[in-house]
């Protein structure tokens, strides 16, 4: 066996069912998906039925423990070579393990990941987040990758590492989220050799609507300073510039009580995210939307990474006791 899918799944059989049936249109064979239901209330079991005589697949149903901790159960009973970890609302093109067998034959790597596209059946306003995770005129350019200001560290919803260097790290660790970071941190403090894959990508839905949307770069900020206390140097300037947009723009919005000019440099930026989004949807909508999803993942992320730093390095609360309410079940 030469690949082990592992997806962690709560709450969404319909998005499992739609990334199982992309995984049958696979052009490569040679894996095994292994389906992690961390505690849902809402089981994808039933869905599982259609798809065993088409895949070679494993399911298994634990008590709620959050993503890291669901991953390393279905990779303690994998038995490929590789692990891929993909999240449950993804979508795969048929060509996906294609593009990793022959970036592998070019060149070995010990971990990888690939990029993320907008599907064309996603609604607007998913393409229009989509957008603002990906986008050099959002923190897509502060993401890591190709043409990025930071180096590239793979992401848990496509992410490849070897099996053996998997359980030499031990897996990833329990922290809520930014348990991926923290992880490809370690491949690289390991000194293994990581790479991007940038023609195994995939089709992530993220969030359906802006305020879960918001909910989740919120986290993202919060995770970067929770980050920062356990791997210090992995803090840059870069990782600052959404919270510094966000007191940009709040003082920006206080000035412009006085004078409406303050609001020229807010209004240039939403400027130029409408135009950049409607040019390459090809759809003005769009490029609305892109403008409320930007300013939604800046000031959600910055908002967030204030507040850790406030409560995590201020008054030097813990990760689980201060943010608590924040984790995703």
């Amino acid at each position: 066996m030469q690949y082990s899918v592992i997806i962690p799944v709560f709450n969404r059989p319909q998005e499992v069912d739609e990334l199982l049936e992309s995984l049958t249109q696979q052009n490569y064979k040679n894996f095994e998906v292994i389906i992690v239901d961390d505690g849902s209330t809402t089981p994808c079991e039933s869905i599982l039925n259609k798809y065993n005589q088409k895949l070679n697949l494993h399911y298994f149903y634990k008590p709620n423990s959050g993503p890291g901790q669901t991953r390393n159960y279905g990779a303690a009973r994998a038995s490929g070579d590789y692990l891929i970890i993909l999240d449950s609302d993804c979508i795969l093109p048929p060509t996906y393990f294609n593009e990793i067998e022959n970036e592998l034959r070019r060149e070995d790597a010990d971990a990888f990941g690939g990029p993320d596209r907008a599907h064309d059946s996603f609604t607007p306003i998913q393409k229009a987040i989509n957008y603002a995770m990906v986008s050099f005129f959002t923190t897509g350019g502060i993401r890591g990758g190709k043409h990025k200001l930071d180096k590239f560290y793979p992401r848990s919803f496509n992410m490849g590492i070897r099996r053996s260097v998997y359980n030499e790290l031990g897996g990833f660790s329990k922290m809520r989220f930014g348990e991926d970071i923290d992880f490809s941190i370690r491949i690289y403090q390991g000194g293994y050799k990581c790479r991007l894959f940038p023609e195994a990508w995939v089709y992530h839905k993220r969030r359906t609507d802006f305020k879960k949307f918001y909910k989740q770069v919120f986290n993202f900020g919060i995770a970067r300073i929770n980050l920062y206390k356990i791997h210090p140097t992995s803090l840059k300037l870069v990782h600052t510039l959404p919270a510094l947009f966000t007191i940009g723009t709040i003082s920006l919005l206080i000035a412009s009580i006085f004078s409406p000019y303050f609001l020229l440099p807010l209004a240039f930026y939403a400027l130029v995210v409408g135009i950049d989004s409607a040019i390459k949807h090809k759809s003005i909508s769009i490029g609305f939307y892109s403008i409320l999803a930007a300013f939604i993942q800046l000031l959600g992320y910055g908002l967030g990474f204030l507040k850790a730093v406030w409560k995590r390095c201020i008054k030097k609360e813990d990760e689980f006791s201060s943010f608590q309410k924040n984790f995703y079940k």
